[in-house]
């Protein structure tokens, strides 16, 4: 029997209260306690203070030459803060939260540090403070267990307990090929190795065949599940008229780029071929994507089908009904309607018989298109905006709305090719990488805090002289205990406030607010009721405000270079000069090497590359990007390098019938079956 079929209660001495508290962090099965991998591990090897990396977390060994003292803030917190000696350096110490040490942290004591680096300030932000000199160069696993009353070391005896009880079981799924050509340890060694390494080697051997093997079978389910859409399940092909599709290109008072001809070209191909389109379209802010999915709507409607829009909020929303409005006034025998929680009763019904009907031909909307109510008569095209704002449940629904219909997926977040393909693999990927003529760059400038004055100065003159709007953005809702430097979203809400009260009105965006409340500042912005809007990165990705032409960025160093991109085409929208203003104080060179690629570069995918090499805390996907697999070890971004081997290795195993036959692939097969039916995948 598969480890994945033996429940977590066979192992010994696990009864009914621990099998609850494994439940609890989804362990059901022997396969699932083996394979919860920790999530790092805490070495408490001291070291040199002068191989420390900026904050790299470390732990070293001094003697307290300034006693402790504390501080008192919010309801109970505190904060302790004490120098110690290292060699010939002088280091500060804080710690939060430990007011009850202070008695004990006296002069000439020797403590044992751990904690965050930061080689500006020779500060340690400690999160682990020993009394005395303790050297054990340890390497502890650290586990997510979601709960307390699970503790770690509970874990690991059970851990233990079932490699004792089942190690017989465990099998290799990879075949010994790629076992050989990278020299990877056995799947029982990688497991064993994971959980109880006796150093670092052996914890990076477990870590390296543990990823490689996930992005592997990650990458033959991609290429299973893109045959499988692509051909198993046949589409309608589609054929355009011509004349319709001329007047259409000729009311547009703009001539189409040849980025923006070519990928219609890959979009054409697809909607003419048989088998459905299921194609991703990336391109900057301001790239052209949404004339390129008019046109593909176009193209099927002329072919007898209707085509919807599905936006993440309203304003996006609208926004797209109000350009295609304008688009297909010069064919105004395309009805388009617009469908979202706020349509009115009446309207609603209206809107949902004429669509079943056939009378309604595209229809633009929110999460409201995917309601079980909401029928089509023959829907043959849908496209999804911001795809990444959609989980996969939400994106499924849209495609049963009508018989094996094209998807075309919109993304304003440039990806690097490799990645794109490797994240999206059972998609075709097209990309927009030019920008229509006449589009301004944006000038970005990095400045200090000594030029903030400045900088408010200039804003005055963008909002008095010239009538314009501008953003502030902020890294953070309120103050943090660990990120003092890190200004907050509602002080400077208050500062600017009080430095604009008889210039502009000033508005606050922050993503504790609910939807009503987010709607209510974002609209008024729109129409120009707010002036300087102050936020966090919650601020809509698309939301089109050609009067807002400047942008400044707090803390522009904690934030990746492709999300100060993505923050950066807020602007620009119109025809005016446009500005970004990255505030920072960091002085580390890595920190100003970042920043200086985002004021060199206004090209999305460049950065978008410079931001993979630099591995800068951005996140091409979004914090919490729906749709987008989840590993126990492995790491999209982090680990591209690894994804792009695997990405190789499973298109070489695919292109011939070998997978298919071969008995060495047997347990590659049965795994990737079993997950495409566990995930219920729909292919009609």
């Amino acid at each position: 029997m598969s480890l994945n079929e033996i429940p977590v209660e066979t192992i010994k001495r696990v009864g009914p209260t621990l099998v609850e508290k494994l439940n609890a962090i989804n362990i059901y099965t022997v396969a699932d306690l083996l394979e919860h991998f920790p999530s790092r591990y805490e070495s408490y090897e001291v070291i040199d203070l002068t191989l420390a990396k900026h904050e790299e977390k470390i732990t070293v060994i001094g003697n307290i030459v300034v006693p402790a003292t504390n501080s008192f803030y919010g309801s109970k917190q505190s904060k302790t803060q004490f120098s110690i000696a290292i060699d010939e350096f002088i280091v500060k110490v804080v710690i939060f939260n430990r007011a009850f040490l202070k008695n004990k942290l006296l002069l000439e004591t020797p403590v044992t540090v751990t904690g965050k680096w930061d080689a500006s300030r020779k500060t340690i932000t400690a999160s682990t403070l020993k009394l005395g000199i303790h050297d054990d160069n340890a390497l502890v696993p650290n586990y997510r267990t979601n709960t307390s009353d699970l503790k770690a070391q509970t874990l690991k005896n059970v851990i233990a307990t079932a490699l004792e009880q089942y190690e017989n079981q465990i099998n290799d799924d990879l075949p010994q090929y790629l076992i050989d050509k990278y020299r990877l340890v056995s799947a029982i060694d990688a497991i064993k190795f994971s959980h109880f390494p006796e150093n670092n080697q052996q914890a990076k051997q477990a870590t390296r065949r543990i990823k490689y093997e996930e992005l592997l079978k990650f990458q033959l389910k991609l290429q299973v599940l893109k045959k499988k859409i692509k051909y198993t399940k046949k589409g309608f092909a589609k054929k355009a008229d011509d004349a319709q599709i001329y007047t259409f290109l000729q009311h547009l008072p703009f001539k189409l780029t040849n980025e923006q001809n070519r990928v219609l070209g890959e979009i054409t191909t697809d909607l003419e071929d048989d088998a459905r389109m299921n194609r991703l379209l990336q391109g900057d802010v301001g790239s052209g994507k949404t004339v390129v999915a008019s046109i593909a709507i176009l193209y099927a409607m002329t072919s007898g089908y209707q085509g919807a829009i599905m936006a993440p909020t309203e304003i996006l929303a609208k926004q797209h009904l109000e350009s295609l409005t304008k688009m297909f006034e010069c064919l105004p025998h395309y009805r388009i309607e617009f469908l979202s929680s706020n349509i009115k009763a009446k309207k609603r019904r209206e809107i949902l018989q004429d669509l079943a009907e056939g009378q309604i031909h595209l229809l633009v909307g929110t999460h409201s298109l995917i309601q079980e109510e909401v029928q089509f008569k023959n829907l043959g095209i849908a496209v999804v905006d911001e795809q990444h704002r959609f989980g996969v449940e939400q994106r499924k629904k849209l495609r049963q709305k009508g018989k094996a219909i094209d998807i075309l997926m919109m993304s304003a977040t440039p990806i690097p090719r490799t990645l794109a393909i490797s994240a999206f693999g059972d998609m075709d990927v097209s990309s927009i990488k030019e920008l229509p003529s006449g589009r301004k760059p944006i000038q970005t400038f990095v400045i200090g805090d000594k030029k903030l004055a400045d900088a408010q100065k200039f804003i005055k003159e963008t909002i008095l002289d010239k009538g314009q709007q501008v953003y502030i953005i902020t890294p953070l809702i309120d103050e943090s205990e660990v990120l003092e430097d890190v200004r907050n979203a509602t002080l400077v809400y208050e500062l600017w406030k009080e430095a604009f009260k008889s210039i502009a009105t000033v508005g606050l965006m922050h993503g504790k607010l609910d939807k009503e409340g987010k709607d209510k500042i974002m609209n008024d912005f729109v129409q120009n009721k707010i002036q300087i809007l102050i936020s966090t990165t919650v601020i809509e990705v698309g939301v089109n405000i050609p009067n807002a032409n400047l942008i400044l960025i707090y803390d522009a160093n904690r934030f990746g270079l492709s999300q100060l991109h993505q923050l950066r085409g807020r602007v620009g929208r119109g025809s005016e000069n446009a500005y970004c203003i990255l505030l920072s104080n960091a002085t580390n060179s890595e920190a100003k090497e970042r920043l200086g690629v985002i004021a060199a570069s206004t090209d999305g995918f460049e950065i978008a590359e410079a931001d993979l090499k630099l591995r800068g805390p951005g996140d091409f996907f979004g914090a919490k990007q729906s749709g987008i697999p989840t590993f126990k070890m492995a790491h999209l971004i982090e680990d591209y390098k690894i994804l792009d081997v695997a990405r190789q290795d499973a298109y070489e195993m695919m292109a011939n019938d070998e997978f298919e036959h071969n008995p060495e692939f047997l347990p590659l097969r049965d795994y990737i079956e079993r997950t495409i039916a566990n995930e219920n995948h729909q292919f009609d």
